[in-house]
């Protein structure tokens, strides 16, 4: 069975990601994203899954997983039964890895757990019982203390005796044969052709689904409907080039973003920033002059 494709939505405010949720939730199924992933277990019983491995797990389960390694966690849970807490996650991408590193040489002490990680790395209860509560206070942390308390855990983890991998050695996750089912072929191709125009049914058609199907899916997987998803990504693109080319006016850059029309452009903007996009464009200008006379 292929796993499906989780899409880590990171903020752009932020370096990580750290959140919690209960039982039953969307993303408790076979599935895998590029991002490095700490899984800590608070409540429930069950079996999980971490690239060929499958063993059980019990409160205080800790486990750091790689990218791409596909990894599931099931809990022996009576159906209909539902559960406000059952684990904590922790995720961040090779790419923001590495570049702290290059300004915290000392990160380097975490890159042999980073490498087992790629089999997935699994902890003792003892180091478990440590990383828990920093991961506790670090779903509701805001500003520096978030920085203070993922080194905490990354700390931790990097010290840790006892440590043991999951997946055997010969198993290598193939993300690029993944990507070939269903609603993954769809967000891959959101990705190549994101300003070009597309539909629901076009993405449908390429995942092998009917239209309804496809909405279920693609919601499922990302946690959004399609549109919103778009409007996300396509947001984040025109930020990028407002900061890039001076040049485009607001108009241009709408239309180099996607979209068909100023109005809506604005006022999408507006919903995911805060601010108008000659807002942005403006105080943008302005830490520029701030840096440039410092």
């Amino acid at each position: 069975m292929k796993p499906d494709l989780e899409v880590v939505a990171i903020g752009s405010g932020e370096s990580f990601k750290a959140w919690e949720h209960g039982y039953p939730y969307r993303t408790v199924r076979w599935h895998f994203h590029p991002e490095y992933e700490i899984h800590h277990v608070v409540a429930t019983t069950g079996q999980y899954f971490v690239g060929d491995f499958i063993g059980d797990f019990e409160p205080g389960n800790l486990v750091l997983t790689g990218p791409n390694l596909p990894h599931n966690w099931v809990s022996d849970v009576p159906a209909g039964v539902s559960l406000p807490l059952r684990g904590r996650v922790l995720q961040f991408s090779e790419s923001f890895f590495a570049e702290a590193s290059k300004i915290f040489p000392e990160l380097s002490a975490c890159q042999d757990i980073l490498e087992l990680s790629r089999r997935g790395a699994l902890f003792t209860p003892d180091t478990a019982a440590l990383v828990g509560p920093l991961l506790g206070d670090l779903v509701g942390a805001t500003g520096i203390r978030r920085i203070e308390l993922f080194m905490g855990v990354l700390n931790t983890l990097s010290r840790a005796q006892g440590t043991r991998t999951l997946a055997n050695a010969q198993y290598h996750p193939d993300p690029s044969g993944f990507m070939s089912a269903g609603v993954n072929r769809a967000l891959s191709y959101i990705n190549m052709h994101l300003t070009e125009p597309f539909n629901e049914s076009d993405l449908a058609a390429l995942s092998g689904q009917s239209q309804s199907a496809f909405s279920r899916s693609f919601r499922r997987h990302t946690g959004m409907a399609l549109v919103k998803y778009v409007n996300r990504l396509r947001i984040n693109f025109a930020c990028h080039l407002l900061m890039s080319q001076s040049a485009l006016s607001i108009t241009d850059i709408c239309f180099a973003a996607g979209f068909n029309n100023i109005s809506n452009f604005n006022r999408r903007f507006l919903e995911q920033k805060g601010m108008a996009p000659t807002r942005f464009r403006t105080l943008l200008a302005q830490n520029l002059r701030a840096v440039e006379a410092a």
